[in-house]
């Protein structure tokens, strides 16, 4: 055995494993110092912009799209409501009408609101209030999923109508029966990366404020009989009124008007 030679070759073997290592590491780091530039030439756009933001959620990094199909419901269900007269309308909607109107207190609307869905609605927890409209006397709640609001989407909401005193008189229900996973999770776009997207296509201009912004799940496609796919998005409202969805895979935004 050549031990001057082998010795040589493995001196030659570390040292191509050093450089390579190095590269790496090189590269890793102009990555890194590439994402701060961007996050951080973000920023310094929105400021300069004076566009004002606060509370960027940091608790979803990756998700996955889901299929969901709407529930179809039955005279059994029907029978599980007490305190109101409930009728299918078609299979996918329950109207119901309450015995007694259900008050919604002033100082604490949301509470009271919350009491209503657990107290009338099929798996009322899974809903979660949306808006309330004074003029048009309504109170729309979306379901969820794990959490996460599925918006705007007409086979997953509760409509709850108003008497003159603010009192809920009755509501209609739709619900998303049967909801899984597409696929593995996957990264999402940043909420700042959202932000950026309505910058840059001109949606957030001088001045404006992004009062909020939050994690879910829309339609961006035309629902396939029962079923559809529900994509990953980032719900933006703008100066406390204007509201924006984000496609959080692929930036798409669709504007949706006055919340």
């Amino acid at each position: 055995m050549d031990w001057n030679r082998t010795k040589t070759i493995f001196i030659f073997t570390f040292l191509i494993l050093n450089i390579y290592l190095g590269y790496q590491i090189f590269k890793t780091h102009q990555e890194d110092q590439y994402s701060l530039f961007v996050e951080s030439s973000v920023e310094e756009q929105l400021t300069s912009e004076g566009i004002e933001y606060k509370h960027l959620p940091v608790d979803v990094k990756e998700a996955s799209s889901l299929n969901a199909k709407s529930k179809l419901f039955k005279d059994e269900d029907l029978k599980k409501l007490k305190e109101q007269k409930a009728t299918l309308l078609e299979e996918k909607t329950i109207r119901s009408v309450l015995d007694k109107p259900f008050s919604v207190s002033e100082k604490s609307p949301e509470a009271k609101l919350s009491q209503f869905l657990k107290r009338y609605v099929i798996s009322g927890k899974d809903y979660e209030l949306w808006n309330v409209n004074k003029e048009k006397k309504t109170v729309t709640f979306f379901q969820k999923y794990k959490k996460h609001k599925i918006f705007d989407n007409e086979n997953g909401m509760i409509v709850a109508h108003l008497n003159d005193k603010g009192e809920i008189i009755s509501y209609e229900q739709t619900m998303l029966g049967s909801v899984k996973t597409l696929d593995d999770e996957q990264d999402v776009l940043t909420p700042l990366k959202a932000l950026e997207n309505l910058f840059l296509k001109g949606e957030l201009k001088k001045k404006d404020s992004v009062t909020k912004v939050e994690f879910g799940y829309y339609t961006f496609d035309l629902p396939l009989l029962n079923s559809q796919v529900l994509a990953p998005t980032w719900h933006v409202i703008v100066n406390g009124d204007t509201s924006y969805f984000v496609n959080a895979f692929e930036g798409q935004i669709i504007k949706k008007g006055n919340k």
